[in-house]
C-alpha cells in the first residue's frame, strides 16, 4: 500500500507540473506572435533604409559620415551581450554568451581594452559568477523593447563613437531568422560596415531617382545614425522574439515529457494495485482455509 501511495503522490506532482509548463507554452506562444510581428516591421524599415542609402550610393555621391569612419587602430571597445530575464528557454542565454564570451577573449587577447555590457538577468549572474566586470548592465528590455528605450543606448554610442571614447561597437544577440530558424551571432556594429548591402550582404539595385531637398549630404547625416539605431533595435527585437520561440519549444518538450511519465506512473500503480489486490485476496484465502 506504501508503494501505491507514493506512486500516487508522485503523480499529483507531475501533474501539477504539467498544468504549469503547459501555461508557459501557451503564454510563450501568444508573446512569440506579438513579438514576430514587431520584428517583422522593424526589418521592414531596416531594409528600406538600406535601400534608400544604396540609391545614393549609385548617384555617385561621396558618403561620409563620423560612424562610417573605420580607426587605423582600435583601442577601446564595448561588447553588449542581450540575453533574457529569465530562464526555462533551452539553450537561448547559453548560445548567446558563448558567442559573446568569445568576441570579448578575441578582443582582449588582441590588446584591446573591452567593456563588458550585459542586457539580461541571466547575462548579468553567469557573467558575474566567471568573474567577468560589468561596466553596465540592463534589466529593463522585457520582451516588448521600446524604440525610446534603444534610442537612448543607440545615442550614448553614438556620441562614445563619434568623441573617440570608443572604436568599436560588438553586439551578441539570436537573430530571428524565420520561426524555425535562429541563430546566436556577434556582429559589430560600429563603425558602420557597408550601407549599401542588404542584410544577406548583396547589394539592391537602384529602383528610384530622387530629387534631394535641401541635399544628399545632409539627408545623409540623418540617415546614417537612423540605420545604426534600427539595426540596435532589431537586435533586440531578434532577441525577444527569438526567447519566446526557445522557451515555447522547452515548455512543449516539458510538457509532452510530462505527458509520457504520467503514462507510465499510471501503469506502474496499477500494477502495484494488481499487486496488493493479489495479495490481499491470497491473505483472505489463506486465512479462510486455516479456519476449516
Amino acid at each position: 500500500m506504501a508503494k501505491a501511495r507514493a506512486i500516487i503522490k508522485r503523480l499529483r506532482a507531475v501533474r501539477n507540473i504539467r498544468k504549469i509548463t503547459r501555461t508557459m507554452e501557451l503564454i510563450a506562444t501568444a508573446r512569440f506572435k506579438r513579438a514576430m510581428d514587431r520584428a517583422t516591421e522593424a526589418s521592414a524599415y531596416t531594409k528600406k533604409i538600406n535601400e534608400i542609402v544604396a540609391d545614393l550610393a549609385q548617384a555617385d555621391l561621396k558618403i561620409e559620415h563620423p560612424l562610417l569612419q573605420q580607426r587605423e587602430e582600435t583601442k577601446n571597445a564595448i561588447v553588449l551581450v542581450i540575453t533574457a530575464n529569465r530562464g526555462l528557454c533551452g539553450g537561448y542565454n547559453a548560445s548567446v554568451l558563448r558567442q559573446g564570451l568569445s568576441r570579448i577573449q578575441e578582443l582582449r587577447r588582441s590588446g584591446v581594452n573591452t567593456q563588458v555590457e550585459v542586457a539580461g538577468k541571466r547575462g548579468i549572474s553567469v557573467m558575474g559568477f566567471q568573474g567577468y566586470e560589468l561596466e553596465r548592465t540592463y534589466t529593463h528590455f522585457e520582451d516588448k523593447p521600446s524604440f525610446e528605450e534603444v534610442n537612448e543606448l543607440a545615442e550614448r554610442y553614438i556620441a562614445e563613437f563619434t568623441h573617440g571614447t570608443i572604436d568599436r561597437l560588438d553586439v551578441a544577440w539570436m537573430e530571428f531568422r524565420t520561426a524555425s530558424r535562429q541563430e546566436a551571432l556577434v556582429e559589430t556594429l560600429l563603425p558602420i560596415g557597408n550601407l549599401t548591402t542588404d542584410e544577406n550582404g548583396e547589394e539592391p539595385q537602384a529602383s528610384v531617382d530622387y530629387e534631394f531637398l535641401p541635399s544628399a549630404n545632409e539627408i545623409l547625416e540623418e540617415i546614417v545614425p537612423a540605420a545604426f539605431k534600427a539595426r540596435l533595435f532589431k537586435c533586440f527585437l531578434d532577441a525577444a522574439v527569438s526567447e519566446q520561440i526557445f522557451r515555447m519549444v522547452a515548455m512543449k518538450g516539458a510538457t509532452e515529457n510530462a505527458d509520457e511519465m504520467i503514462g507510465n506512473l499510471k501503469q506502474r500503480y496499477n500494477r502495484a494495485r494488481q499487486q496488493q489486490i493479489t495479495s490481499e485476496l491470497a491473505e483472505i484465502i489463506g486465512g479462510a482455509a486455516a479456519l476449516e
